[in-house]
């Protein structure tokens, strides 16, 4: 696994957010281990790894839900304390969670204002739409009208609407948790249109998802976790079975170790009898010293 030299030199130096030796338990549970994770501005960091690796909680971490036990978060190079929902926001970190938080009976307004509607006296709805439409437009969103309830759009149009949401408190890391998660094929292919006008934008954007193929469409590095700890960081272009075999822990096991010593080892070369040459007393016979001698 030599692929996270490679990456570190074509990684941005300056991250625009950075967490040093993050660890989070549960009880008795180490649900992260000195996590250390940088992330650019204009760059994608996709996050893998198999069930349990800890994506969710470091995900959580970042958006205020749970707090760390241990280490450092900079954010903008200042050390920073994200201990609610409200820390992330007010530094520029937005997330938009697997299941979006929509309000499938409201309609696109309503979604993306609600709680931070626009008020002169009483609700701007004026405002609010144009202010819509022009999210959206960034965006370049399919949606052909912001006044239909979210319940009739498709789910990359969900995904969409929750996204533009998150874009309006001007955020500088976007954290997207299974953006493509049971969507066809043409959705997921929306979805990640969307990621890369994201990134186009200047934002830093943290991407969790199962997918291989997804990660390497749109990520620019993959960062892998593996039983709440870091397991490699490689260039989105490092071969998918090197990341799988991270993930998985394939690469570290008792079978792998050994293969790979006796790789090293140099083999002797086999002394092979001559025709007729006899073996001394004692001594094994080959298949063919015995054919000769019969």
């Amino acid at each position: 696994m030599t692929a996270p030299a490679a990456a570190a030199s074509q990684a941005p130096t300056r991250p625009i957010l950075s967490l040093r030796g993050i660890s989070k338990n549960f009880g008795a549970v180490a649900a992260l281990t000195e996590v250390d994770l940088d992330v650019a501005a204009g760059e994608v960091v996709a996050i893998v790894g198999d069930n349990g690796a800890g994506k969710s909680t470091l995900v959580k971490v970042l958006s205020g839900v749970h707090r760390a036990d241990t280490g450092t978060v900079t954010f903008a190079d200042r050390e920073v304390t994200v201990a609610s929902p409200a820390d992330a926001h007010a530094l520029g970190i937005a997330t938009v969670f697997q299941d979006l938080a929509l309000c499938e009976n409201l309609n696109v307004i309503q979604n993306l204002f609600l709680g931070r509607e626009v008020r002169r006296g009483r609700l701007d709805e004026v405002t609010m739409e144009i202010r819509s439409w022009e999210l959206l437009r960034q965006l370049s969103a399919k949606i052909p009208t912001v006044r239909v309830p979210v319940a009739s759009l498709s789910g990359g149009q969900r995904q969409t609407v929750a996204i533009a949401r998150s874009l309006l408190g001007d955020p500088k890391v976007i954290i997207l948790d299974e953006p493509t998660a049971a969507l066809g094929v043409a959705q997921t292919a929306e979805v990640l249109n969307l990621i890369e006008r994201l990134r186009d934008r200047g934002l830093g954007v943290i991407m969790i998802s199962h997918n291989m193929e997804d990660v390497r469409a749109v990520a620019d590095r993959v960062a892998v976790l593996r039983l709440g700890r870091n397991n490699g960081v490689f260039d989105a272009e490092a071969p998918t079975e090197e990341i799988v075999a991270a993930m998985i822990g394939a690469s570290d096991n008792a079978v792998s170790r050994r293969a790979s010593q006796r790789r090293r080892e140099p083999r002797e070369p086999r002394e092979q009898s001559q025709p007729g040459e006899q073996s001394q007393p004692g001594e094994p016979r080959t298949p063919r010293q015995r054919k000769e001698e019969e």
